[in-house]
C-alpha cells in the first residue's frame, strides 16, 4: 500500500502502482492539508468576491464573473468543454501513473478539493477502473487540461473508460464496480485538470526504463567489443578520472566488471592493433554522458511528483488564493527532451557497433555473420532495421519544448508541449530497445564464431541467457522473432538478472 501525503511519494512507488498494480490509499496528513484548502475554498463560494477559477470564467473569461448558483456548474462544464484530447488512448500503466499523481498533487492541500474527491479517484485506481484517455491535445501548459478532462469525465460517470479489459461508457464502468458518479464542487473541476501528471506520469515510467536500458547498452557494448576483439585498455579507470564525469565512471567500471576474465580480450592483448573505433573507444564517454542525463531527469521528476501544479493555489495559513503558473510544464518538458537525446544517442552507437560486426572488412568474423556467405544472408537486413529506428529517432529528437502555439485568445501566449515530449520519449526507448536487441543478436554470433575462446564472466552469463531463448543462426531464418524474444529480455529485465548475479551490480548512472 503506497500511502499519499503530498510530499513523500517516490519514484519507485509511481512505478509499483502503475505496474505492480499496489493500491494506494489517502494518509492522514494528506486529509487535514485536503480538508484545510477546503475551508478556504468555501469561504470563497459564500462570498461575491472574484476568485479564479471559483467564481470567475477560465482562461480569457476570467473577466467573466460567475454568480453563486451557477459555480457548481461551472467546474462540471470546464471538464465536459476541454476533453477534446484525441488519437490513441494511453496505455495501462500510464493512466495509472496519471491517477497517483493526480492524487498526490492533490494530497498535499493547495489544490481546494474535498478529501472525498481524492478518495474517489483512488477508488477508481483501486478497483482498476482507468479512464479511457486520448494521447494527444495537450499543449503542456495550463497542465494537461484535454487528457486530464477525460479522467475527470469518468468520475463525473461521463466519458469512456476501461474495466475488466474492455471499454465501456463512464457511468457503465461505475456501476459494475460499485461506484457512485460524483458531482464536482467549487474548485474541484480545475483542479482536477489543471495539473502536469500526464507528461509526468509518461515521464516517471519512460526514466524507469531509461535506467534499465543504461544497463543493457554496457553489456551490449561489452559483447561487441569482445565479438570485435577489441582492448579493454579505454576502459581503464585512471582515464576516467581524469575527467570526472559520474557516468563515465559508470560505464568503464561496468564494461571491466562484465568483460572480468575474458579468455577473448586476453587472446590479443599483444597484437599490433593501437585503438579501437569510437563506437568501441567512447563508449564510456557516450553511454556516460546519457547516464548522466538520465540522473538529471530523476531529479527533476522526483520533485516533480510532489509539486502542486494547478492554478489557482489555495494557502490556508493565510486564507489566501493566489494564481500563479505552476501548471507550466516547462521543467518537465526540457528533461523529457533531454531524455529523448540521452537515449536515442545509446541506439546511433549501438547501431555503429553492430555494423561493424556485419561489415567482415572490419570485423574479421565471416561476412554478415553467417558461416554460408552468398547462399545466405545472415543478419544483413537487421542493421537495416536498426538504421531505420536511429533515423526514426533523429525526427523524434527533435526539442518539443522550443515551439509554442498560443492558446485562449493569446492569453496563454508561451507552452511547453512538454507532454508531446514525454510520449516521443516514450517512444524513442521502445526504438532502442530493438536497437539494442539486434546489436546482442550480433554480438552473441560474433562470440559464437570465436570459439573456443570464452567471453567474460558477465558477458558469457548475457550469451548464456541470450541462447536459451535464440539458437545460433546456423542457416537462413525468419529474424524479427529473434529480435523480439530478445527485445523482451531488455524489457522484463532477463538480461540485466543475468548479467548482475554473475558479475555483480551494475551502475544505470
Amino acid at each position: 500500500m503506497v500511502v499519499l501525503d503530498g510530499e513523500s511519494l517516490r519514484l519507485g512507488d509511481v512505478v509499483a502502482v502503475a505496474r505492480g498494480f499496489q493500491t494506494a490509499s489517502l494518509g492522514e496528513t494528506g486529509r487535514r492539508r485536503i480538508a484545510a484548502g477546503w475551508a478556504v475554498v468555501e469561504r470563497v463560494l459564500a462570498s461575491e468576491t472574484p476568485v479564479y477559477g471559483i467564481s470567475t470564467g477560465f482562461g480569457e473569461f476570467s473577466k467573466v464573473f460567475i454568480s453563486r448558483p451557477q459555480r457548481l456548474k461551472l467546474q462540471r462544464n470546464l471538464v465536459l468543454s476541454h476533453a477534446a484530447a484525441v488519437g490513441e488512448y494511453l496505455p495501462e500503466d500510464a493512466v495509472r501513473a496519471i491517477m497517483l499523481l493526480r492524487a498526490n498533487s492533490l494530497a498535499k492541500g493547495y489544490s481546494g478539493v474535498r478529501p472525498e474527491t481524492v478518495e474517489k479517484l483512488l477508488e477508481l485506481l483501486n478497483k482498476k477502473v482507468y479512464p479511457a484517455i486520448p494521447a494527444k491535445g495537450s499543449v503542456g501548459a495550463s497542465g494537461d487540461l484535454a487528457p486530464l478532462a477525460h479522467l475527470a469525465l469518468v468520475l463525473m460517470g461521463e466519458g469512456e473508460a476501461f474495466a475488466g479489459g474492455r471499454m465501456v461508457s463512464g457511468a457503465e464502468a461505475l456501476a459494475a464496480s460499485g461506484i457512485a458518479p460524483f458531482i464536482l464542487g467549487g474548485k474541484e473541476g480545475l483542479a482536477l485538470i489543471n495539473g502536469t501528471q500526464v507528461m509526468t506520469g509518461i515521464g516517471v515510467l519512460t526514466w524507469h526504463d531509461a535506467a534499465n536500458l543504461m544497463k543493457v547498452a554496457d553489456i551490449a557494448a561489452a559483447m561487441s567489443l569482445e565479438a570485435l576483439r577489441g582492448t579493454s585498455t579505454a576502459f581503464d579507470r585512471r582515464i576516467a578520472a581524469v575527467r570526472a564525469h559520474p557516468g563515465q565512471l559508470a560505464t568503464s567500471s561496468n564494461i571491466l566488471n562484465l568483460t572480468a576474465g575474458s579468455a577473448i580480450i586476453a587472446s590479443h592483448a599483444d597484437c599490433s592493433k593501437v585503438q579501437d573505433a569510437y563506437s568501441l573507444r567512447c563508449v564510456p564517454q557516450v553511454h556516460g554522458a546519457s547516464k548522466d542525463a538520465v540522473r538529471h531527469v530523476r531529479e527533476v521528476l522526483e520533485a516533480e511528483i510532489n509539486a502542486a501544479t494547478d492554478n489557482p493555489l489555495v494557502f490556508p495559513e493565510t486564507g489566501e488564493v493566489l494564481s500563479g503558473g505552476n501548471f507550466h510544464g516547462q521543467p518537465v518538458a526540457l528533461a523529457m527532451d533531454y531524455l529523448k537525446l540521452a537515449v536515442a544517442e545509446i541506439g546511433s552507437i549501438s547501431e555503429r557497433r553492430t555494423s561493424r560486426m556485419l561489415d567482415t572488412h572490419l570485423s574479421e568474423l565471416p561476412p554478415f555473420l553467417t558461416a554460408y556467405p552468398g547462399i545466405d544472408s545472415g543478419l544483413m537486413i537487421t542493421q537495416y532495421t536498426a538504421a531505420a529506428l536511429v533515423s526514426e529517432n533523429k525526427v523524434l529528437a527533435h526539442p518539443a519544448c522550443v515551439d509554442s502555439i498560443p492558446t485562449s485568445a493569446n492569453q496563454e501566449d508561451h507552452v511547453s508541449m512538454g507532454t508531446i515530449a514525454a510520449r516521443q520519449s516514450r517512444e524513442i526507448l521502445e526504438n532502442v530497445r530493438h536497437v539494442l536487441a539486434i546489436e546482442l543478436l550480433a554480438a552473441a554470433q560474433g562470440i559464437d564464431f570465436l570459439h573456443p575462446l570464452t567471453p567474460g564472466v558477465g558477458t558469457a552469463a548475457v550469451h548464456s541467457a541470450i541462447r536459451r531463448a535464440v539458437p545460433h543462426l546456423d542457416e537462413d531464418r525468419v529474424p524479427a522473432p529473434d529480435i523480439r524474444r530478445v527485445c523482451q529480455m531488455i524489457a522484463d529485465g532477463t538480461l540485466v538478472d543475468a548479467a548482475e548475479q554473475a558479475a555483480g551490480p551494475l551502475q544505470p548512472f
